[in-house]
């Protein structure tokens, strides 16, 4: 089918979506988790095939990124029954007032429409947008990278087959078949038929779809984060952060790319990081340092874009700083408004953090990990927001709903 094809069949399914009651959303949900679950193996099988026909073009850390197993599909199973969980945000009322004379005006949310999601190699975006989409009473239009076709096919055919099962018109769940760049600029020049496009991926994919829209879209994802230790700091706790924000997930937008260090600590807690990130492990990082930071530890130089480098992969940047507010203004000139994080023991050095930086999610002595949906409390997430219009960080229901004014009245004129 060609993606015209599919666009059309996704404006058409509209009012399927946007009139079904809570239950029945809830209970179709339920339905294709389960039989998502039940083609685990086909899954499993296809997806093998993404990662030996991408064998040798993609790095260790996107191939994990790829990879699938019967745990990964019991996660994202578990994410939809979790979003099912979530109030239905379609018709919600966000408030009402009564004029003078006597119109009562609500202002209500209502669904975007045709959602379209470009993304690349991460199977579980597909059902993750998927079921946010139909949960919010939206349409979506997934439109998957290469390397994970095969995978993203057999998860879509899966949840269509559980929208079947509950007499649900399939259509507001689609797939596009073509994985060259020119269904991607269908995509984004698709004006009437697609009412918000969400790219989710690397930086190129991002800036390419922000800067060539013809439809709305939203800015996500690039996450050159920061977690700055403070020079009252608890080293045990900074070095469990760092830790955890770096390595436990590298590939993904919330980990932290460059670690920022109080210059009057730096002698004795960048020699501690070292140990940690590098001594017995599987994946050692490497390190790319400032001048001051090259002369406590090993590593290469930062050079000209050593700290505008989203690597997503085991490799930090660290930036020696001559207090908070020094830390601060280079976080202002490198980050990607994504994720920051202050490790401090200083309440009034942790308010000024919080107050200056501006980035979607700020953290006190916690991860930049947490930056996600279900870590939120908003079940799976259709993506972080890194702009200030609309929708900003973790994208859940209420992000991917637009609003209408509802005007009642008993015969007033103007």
């Amino acid at each position: 089918m060609t993606t015209a094809e599919i666009l059309e069949r996704a404006v058409r399914a509209k009012p399927c979506v946007k009139n079904l009651s809570d239950e029945e959303k809830v209970r179709a949900i339920s339905v294709m988790a389960q039989s998502m679950l039940d083609s685990s193996d086909l899954i499993l099988d296809e997806n093998e095939k993404d990662i030996l026909a991408a064998k040798g073009r993609i790095s260790e850390v996107m191939t994990d990124r790829l990879t699938l197993n019967k745990s990964r599909i019991e996660a994202m199973a578990k994410g939809m029954l979790e979003v099912a969980e979530l109030p239905d945000p379609n018709g919600r009322v966000i408030k009402t007032h009564k004029r003078p004379n006597g119109l009562k005006i609500s202002k209500v949310a209502v669904p975007m429409g045709v959602i379209g999601i470009i993304y690349e190699s991460r199977p579980n975006v597909t059902s993750d947008a998927a079921v946010l989409c139909f949960r919010s009473s939206n349409v979506c239009v997934l439109r998957g990278g290469k390397e994970a076709y095969r995978t993203s096919k057999a998860i879509v055919n899966a949840l269509r087959a559980g929208l079947g099962k509950c007499g649900i018109n399939p259509d507001v769940i689609q797939l596009i078949d073509d994985t060259s760049r020119e269904s991607a600029n269908e995509m984004m020049t698709a004006r009437g038929y697609i009412d918000l496009l969400i790219p989710r991926g690397g930086k190129g994919l991002i800036r390419a779809i922000t800067e060539n829209a013809k439809v709305p879209c939203i800015e996500t994802g690039t996450g050159i984060c920061h977690v700055y230790i403070e020079k009252t700091a608890d080293f045990d706790m900074a070095l469990n952060i760092v830790d955890n924000a770096k390595t436990s997930r590298p590939s993904v937008c919330n980990a932290c790319e460059v670690c920022v260090v109080d210059e009057d600590i730096a002698e004795k807690f960048l020699p501690a990081l070292y140990k940690r990130l590098t001594e017995g492990r599987e994946h050692p990082v490497k390190f790319v340092l400032d001048e001051k930071a090259a002369g406590i530890i090993p590593g290469e130089p930062a050079g000209e874009d050593g700290f505008d480098t989203e690597f997503l992969d085991y490799k930090l940047a660290v930036k020696t700083v001559a207090g908070y507010k020094e830390a601060v203004a280079h976080i202002l000139a490198h980050s990607t408004g994504h994720s920051e994080s202050i490790v401090t023991g200083d309440p009034e050095a942790a308010e000024y953090f919080l107050n200056n930086t501006d980035s979607a999610a700020v953290y006190v002595n916690a991860s930049t990990r947490f930056t996600d949906g279900g870590e939120f409390g908003l079940g799976c997430e259709m993506g972080i927001s890194t702009q200030k219009m609309h929708a900003r960080g973790p994208m859940g229901l209420e992000e991917l709903m637009t609003y209408h004014y509802v005007v009642r009245g008993n015969g007033q004129v103007r």
